[in-house]
């Protein structure tokens, strides 16, 4: 349905003041702080898991030396999506001079739309992380504690769920520590950045930023931020639903992704038939995740 004259009645009137309702600020590219973004020429992207070798072993004076063989894990795939929207003026509001006033203000209004469905899509990655329901290559969820790999099964939720606290953030930051690669071969991996939804900000602050525990009546200090346990410190999606869910970005490569096919574009035409004039704006990507030891979450309790 186009916009036509008698949903702008008032943009008609002589003393209009002001119209509001299309320009509020919003939040920008926070999925930034989460992903890795790279560039896609194809219909979907495919990242092939390998296993690698297992630890050496000694070879008595002799003996033939061993032979390992390594393997394809699993295959994460990213299958881009097309996010679009449009809107259309009549031909008879564009010839009672509303074209210049309604193009300007409804295209800022439709990038916001697209700009909204982005970061809606990419915290989705992590509020559909603890769902079986929405797996990745291996089979499994996102978090999970049970991701199987050749040298066992591994985790990257904690064992029992928790809130965000001294306590569950320093266990979190040692299962990190303790990740393995698929043959069992120990990874330096550290945390980088702590996630949150808004309702976490205040919480975090105290834990990342205080000089001494939260909330002890001793003199200990804070071990996270005195021994800089979180280099970049914390950031908030406003996407994230689970107002007690948190997680941990960390520094495994091929974690996080973003695959960008076709960058946000807009056209504009005029249609013979009505007249009307039609603005469209299109985008194709997707959001996923390759290795799951590039971030730890945990539910909440």
């Amino acid at each position: 349905m186009a916009i036509n004259r008698s949903q702008l009645a008032k943009e008609l009137e002589p003393g209009l003041n002001a119209l509001f309702g299309l320009e509020y600020a919003q939040y920008e590219n926070q999925h930034a702080e989460i992903f890795d973004t790279e560039t896609s020429d194809r219909a979907f992207e495919e990242e092939v898991m390998l296993s690698g070798f297992g630890a050496a072993s000694v070879k008595p004076e002799g003996t033939g030396v061993n032979f390992d063989n390594s393997s394809e894990s699993f295959t994460a795939r990213y299958s881009h999506e097309t996010v679009a929207l449009a809107f259309q003026i009549t031909e008879e509001a564009v010839e009672d001079n509303l074209y210049d006033k309604i193009s300007t203000r409804y295209t800022k209004a439709l990038a916001r739309s697209m700009a909204h469905t982005k970061q809606v899509k990419a915290a989705n990655v992590l509020n559909n992380g603890f769902d079986s329901s929405f797996t990745g290559g291996d089979g499994k969820e996102l978090f999970a504690t049970d991701h199987p790999t050749t040298s066992g099964n591994q985790k990257n939720e904690l064992s029992t769920a928790a809130d965000l606290n001294e306590t569950s953030l320093e266990q979190a930051i040692i299962d990190i520590h303790a990740f393995l690669d698929d043959r069992g071969l120990k990874v330096a991996a550290k945390p980088r950045k702590l996630i949150i939804p808004s309702a976490l900000q205040f919480t975090a602050e105290r834990l990342l930023a205080s000089g001494n525990r939260v909330a002890t009546a001793d003199n200990d200090i804070n071990a996270v931020r005195s021994m800089g346990m979180m280099p970049e410190g914390y950031t908030v999606n406003n996407y994230l639903t689970d107002t007690d869910a948190f997680f941990i970005k960390t520094d495994v490569p091929n974690g996080m992704k973003h695959f960008q096919r076709a960058p946000v574009a807009t056209s504009m035409e005029g249609d013979f038939e009505t007249g009307n004039v039609k603005y469209k704006a299109r985008e194709r990507y997707s959001f996923g995740f390759s290795d799951w030891r590039g971030i730890f979450g945990s539910p909440g309790a």
